[in-house]
């Protein structure tokens, strides 16, 4: 499980190409389904378009799942290259559709790739970013002495303290990077000399700003 970059916000650009309009939307999505209602709603605000060329990552790395359409475009020239521009983007879950408005003027089969790899590369050039972060939730318990020092080991391994129960021990209910636990856990038995030990007890991904403000 590996953080990875996705669009932080829905964005939407367009440029003309020969007298037809190219409008670019992409925004981020979790899954087949919310792309595809993500696919529908574009269609609905551009009801008299001539075309909607849809493509979408689902995942990142080795792991996704990856759709393109030509939406009625000459086979090859809509879709698959909208696509290859979001594979080489390095963003995961991520959608666009480019509507197109025909203007008149035909592109040929060039012009067409051409037209629709730009118009994504249009949208992703200021596309915030954010990061979709696997991340652990923990609970460690020790002495009132170890307080201060857990919370400094926490911090120091990029978590956060979610919860404490100040009982007749404390309890730390935390969050950490799946891939800062090992190297947390192995500092945490280290100092103190195998006493103290966290338990996972939740695994979630979580969205973050790139640059949090």
């Amino acid at each position: 499980m590996n953080r990875y970059p996705i669009p932080a916000i829905e964005r939407k650009i367009e440029n003309s190409v020969s007298n037809s309009r190219f409008i670019a939307t992409v925004a981020p999505v979790f899954s087949v389904e919310e792309a595809r209602r993500f696919i529908s709603r574009i269609k609905s605000e551009y009801p008299d378009a001539t075309h909607h060329v849809p493509a979408y990552i689902i995942g990142y790395g080795s792991s996704v799942i990856s759709h393109c359409s030509d939406d009625g475009e000459p086979s090859g020239t809509a879709g698959r290259p909208a696509l290859a521009v979001l594979n080489g983007s390095g963003f995961g879950d991520i959608g666009v559709v480019i509507t197109r408005y025909f203007g008149g003027t035909k592109l040929g089969m060039g012009g067409l790739v051409r037209a629709y790899s730009d118009a994504v590369k249009l949208v992703l050039a200021d596309l915030p970013r954010a990061e979709k972060v696997p991340t652990h939730t923990i609970m460690v318990a020790a002495s009132y002495a170890w307080y201060e020092r857990l919370q400094a080991l926490i911090r120091s391994h990029s978590g956060k303290v979610l919860d404490q129960d100040l009982a007749a021990d404390v309890t730390l209910t935390a969050q950490l990077p799946v891939e800062t636990f090992t190297a947390f856990q192995t500092a945490l038995i280290d100092a103190s000399h195998g006493k103290l030990q966290a338990v996972i007890i939740n695994t979630e991904e979580i969205i973050l700003a790139d640059n949090p403000s």
